[in-house]
């Protein structure tokens, strides 16, 4: 899909260097940017809706567990 869109001359520059020196088209550059970027907001949601989730539930194991866990990691080699 072709659209249009304003940016400041700078980032527009610094972009056609970019694009020069890894050898991709500007639209590839773009598209790569923009899809990244949105993986990464993407990440930030679900990691807002688990926070929510999980953030009124006891997170502490009960003593006897945390116990258990002890002795068996004290034998396990790293």
């Amino acid at each position: 899909m072709k659209i249009a869109l304003s940016i400041p001359d700078e980032l527009f520059e610094s972009g056609e260097t970019l694009s020069r020196r890894l050898g991709v088209s500007r639209s590839r550059l773009y598209a790569t940017a923009l899809a990244e970027f949105v993986a990464k907001h993407r990440g930030r949601k679900i990691t807002e809706r688990l926070n929510t989730v999980y953030g009124s539930e006891e997170s502490r194991l009960p003593r006897s567990l945390r116990r258990l866990q002890s002795r068996s990691l004290a034998r396990e080699t790293w």
